[in-house]
């Protein structure tokens, strides 16, 4: 077989890369070349001067977006000229300030980042699958490219339709947030925290495979309860997600829900939720204040696949569905002596 011809012309911008085989088939460039199908002959000076930006301008874009500078390098293409350009024109046109480009700018530079990623990680098997086939290119990269090319289509198009349904979402808790509060960056909600049990000791136990296959599953499972019953996950922290319902009950149908789907799985380890109620800020997807960090410490008092929540959240339940019951005071990190609440259905 020969070896890539290292003076070979990439294949036009758009066209899928020639199949090549061999563990040195594709150079990064060829890589990033059939992925993004553009070639890179742009330099630093020559975005900024097609963007119509301040140099300090595209360079701190470029970091939002989570990329390294090529200062000296022709290390850009046509099409990131146009992304920043297009930053700079929504700028221009006062819609909003440089800051808070930059902000949005960064928001979507970490999701896509995570993004790719998942992306990546969930197809790795898939490829392994076709370099075990019939179909294998004798290299694992020539598969994963093959792959990319196939899924990315009709995944862009998921991609920006997902985004504008989240968008719309969040545009209608804000305008439902109007209504009621002063500050649209804070509103009241539950928070809830879930968190497996011995996580460091069932980490030294399992193998690598197995213990990122069981971290997939929790998360996915959380996420498919807490979107089930109109809350959202903000985030997973390794062996914990953090999520919010807009009030108390629906929350705990949610802890419910999890520890069910997880918790009382045989196959699963067990967990433990902590809920607490009150105002939050809400800042770049994330939230903070005082309920969060509550949420997080109550997961530490509950016991194995219960639920414990604080007063705030034990003033909201109706009494005529939901039983609450004080537990011993204790001392709670950054909240001195907390009584915690027990909760179960009537």
């Amino acid at each position: 077989m020969m070896a890539p011809d290292p003076d070979a012309a990439p294949p036009p911008a758009g066209q899928p890369a020639e199949e090549k085989t061999g563990p040195a088939a594709y150079t990064r460039e060829e890589l990033e070349h059939a992925i993004l199908g553009a070639d890179f002959l742009e330099t630093t000076d020559e975005v900024t001067a097609g963007s119509g930006l301040t140099l300090e301008q595209a360079r701190r874009l470029w970091r939002a977006l989570g990329f390294p500078e090529r200062v000296l390098e022709m290390g850009y293409s046509a099409a990131d000229v146009d992304a920043v350009a297009k930053v700079g024109a929504v700028v221009d046109s006062g819609a909003i300030d440089f800051d808070m480009a930059v902000n949005l700018t960064r928001a979507v530079g970490q999701t896509m980042a995570r993004l790719a990623d998942w992306e990546v990680a969930t197809l790795i098997s898939r490829v392994e699958q076709l370099e075990a086939s019939p179909e294998a290119t004798g290299s694992r990269l020539g598969s994963a490219l093959r792959i990319v090319e196939e899924v990315n289509g009709p995944f862009e198009g998921l991609l920006t339709y997902a985004w504008r349904r989240h968008l719309a979402a969040a545009v209608a808790r804000v305008e439902a947030m109007g209504a009621n509060e002063e500050d649209l960056h804070t509103t009241a909600v539950t928070v809830g925290f879930a968190d497996i049990v011995a996580f460091t000791e069932l980490s030294n136990r399992l193998d690598e495979d197995r213990l990122g296959d069981l971290i997939e599953l929790f998360e996915s499972r959380c996420h498919d309860v807490v979107s089930g019953l109109g809350g959202r996950v903000i985030k997973s922290i390794g062996d914990s997600v953090l999520f919010v319902n807009e009030s108390a009950e629906p929350a705990i149908e949610t802890a419910e829900g999890i520890i069910n789907v997880v918790g009382r799985d045989a196959r699963m380890p067990d967990v433990r939720v902590g809920l607490a109620s009150g105002s939050v800020i809400m800042r770049l997807g994330d939230v903070f204040g005082p309920p969060v960090n509550l949420a997080s410490r109550l997961t530490a008092v509950a016991r194995r696949n219960r639920v414990i929540i604080d007063d705030a959240t034990a003033a909201l339940l109706s009494p005529e569905r939901f039983e609450t019951r004080r537990l011993t005071a204790r001392p709670v990190r950054g909240f001195g002596l907390v009584e915690p609440v027990a909760v179960r259905r009537v």
